[in-house]
């Protein structure tokens, strides 16, 4: 061992690394070189080498594969979790734990911080309490009404604030024509409020949250890069995520969807399709959609689509407008006819497996049972010959590869009931989803090779035991670039 400056005795700052004793491809006992960051041979272990003038970490015969990619996720709103509260299951099942849940953080907020400071909660279902309003939580508050509330829907595409947030954001006497902003019968805002993000950072002179941890945690999943889905993508979150790599914030590389992004290519920060949210309150007009689509251009389009009407119209907007490839985000609910009408297209689904695991009860108990079947489809789009790739959507799923490939193969739910056995995978196909190239998520799957970029993820064991327990308690060392940046304890 040459430098001891970084985790376990190896340097965190070298990009020159020689990995002795993994397996790669399924084969034992190989040796892989790494310098600048690249893989530049990977060779037979010889007996008693000792490689000089660099660092040397002992795989333990485990399998080095390529790192993870999650080809949908949202990384600033995973960093601001850390600072919220869940307003919803599992933790939070009706009224009067919500009411207790906010009772007990606002009595935090009010020893250490100003009156006008925000309380920020998540995951919100309406199984709680029924439809959140602005009226419904300051019931809830009580005392703590003169507080500004928002609350996140488990979507991620709705907001609810109390009248006190109303008033803070100014929109206390919003008119019925304003956009994003929904009004009751009564002509007032019911304080639900639609692609609010931009609004809150805009009005509360809101930071970007660090992404220090978040990037910490995806390392100690094996995951190296990643794709930030975020609709409200634009030039502040790309100067910001630019940042954070330059510092050493964050690890991973990163790939931007979005809508007004400057281009970006090659290097650890670039953009890509132009983000179209496809939402069902307000489902765009086709040609709208259409020249909407032809305006991505060579970028192509990212549609956001999450039930079967979205899904068809998405279908035939895109067989309009052509060009390509353009991705589906999630495709939740797909039935054979819709599977057809995509099949001639250039195309690409990413979905989310793990939330079969983390939502399929629920989606047993509220989705008609005729869709069941249909819901977060993976061997269909296989057998379509349409390209897949996976995701988790967070922090609308948890961030964990594994268990949304363990998903992938068993497709059972939390309490153990299967939902759409014929979509299950094999552990290979599943741990595939995450090892697409990040421009060409579901086509040919990055490889541990001479050339290669040094993104890499290794196991504790070798693969023909490590797929029969997919899980994160495998990855042993997350390399990045050909530098360690987790190196799991022994």
């Amino acid at each position: 061992m040459n430098a001891s400056t970084g985790p376990g005795g190896l340097s965190e700052h070298t990009a020159d690394l020689t990995v002795v004793d993994v397996e790669v491809g399924g084969r034992p006992g190989r040796t892989v070189h790494i310098e600048g960051g690249r893989i530049v041979s990977v060779e037979t272990t010889a007996v008693g080498s000792s490689p000089r003038g660099t660092d040397v970490l002992d795989g333990g015969g485990g399998a080095l594969l390529p790192g993870l990619h999650d080809h949908h996720i949202h990384l600033f709103s995973l960093a601001a979790r850390d600072h919220s509260v869940l307003c919803g299951p599992p933790s939070v099942q009706d009224r009067s734990a919500l009411a207790l849940t906010l009772a007990t953080a606002m009595g935090d907020l009010e020893r250490d911080a100003s009156p006008s400071t925000w309380l920020r909660g998540y995951g919100y279902d309406e199984s709680v309490t029924g439809p959140l309003t602005a009226d419904v939580l300051d019931d809830l508050l009580g005392e703590h009404r003169r507080r500004p509330v928002r609350i996140q829907h488990r979507s991620g595409h709705q907001w609810v604030v109390n009248r006190s947030g109303l008033e803070a954001l100014g929109l206390a006497r919003a008119t019925p024509s304003a956009p994003g902003i929904e009004i009751g019968a009564d002509d007032r805002p019911t304080g639900a409020l639609y692609g609010a993000d931009t609004v809150f950072r805009r009005d509360l002179a809101g930071d970007l949250p660090s992404l220090a941890a978040t990037s910490d945690r995806l390392s100690r999943y094996g995951v190296t890069g990643v794709t930030d889905a975020t609709a409200s993508n634009g030039p502040e979150e790309l100067a910001a995520i630019e940042r954070a790599v330059d510092d050493g914030e964050l690890h991973q590389s990163v790939l931007m969807l979005g809508g007004a992004l400057p281009e970006r290519t090659g290097g650890p920060v670039s953009t890509g399709a132009v983000k179209l949210m496809l939402e069902d309150r307000q489902l765009p007009a086709l040609d709208t959609l259409v020249a909407s689509i032809r305006t991505a251009g060579q970028r192509g389009a990212a549609l956001h689509v999450v039930t079967r009407e979205s899904l068809v119209l998405a279908a035939t907007a895109l067989s309009i407008a052509g060009g390509g490839p353009h991705r589906i985000e999630h495709a939740s609910v797909a039935p054979p006819e819709v599977i057809d009408l995509l099949r001639p297209l250039r195309v690409t689904v990413v979905t989310q497996p793990g939330f079969i695991a983390e939502h399929g009860d629920r989606y047993r108990r509220d989705v008609d049972r005729a869709d069941q079947e249909w819901l977060y489809r993976l061997r269909a789009w296989d057998r379509a010959g349409i390209p897949l790739a996976g995701s988790s959507d967070a922090p609308f799923g948890q961030p964990d590869p594994w268990s949304a490939m363990s998903a992938a193969v068993t497709r059972r739910t939390a309490l153990g009931h299967q939902i759409g056995r014929g979509e299950r995978l094999t552990p290979e196909r599943a741990l595939n989803l995450f090892l697409g190239h990040p421009t060409d998520p579901g086509g040919s799957v990055r490889t541990v090779a001479a050339g290669s970029p040094a993104d890499l993820c290794l196991l504790a064991l070798p693969w023909r035991e490590a797929r029969t327990e997919l899980g994160r308690h495998l990855v042993r060392a997350t390399i990045r670039a050909g530098r360690i940046v987790y190196l799991a304890v022994p």
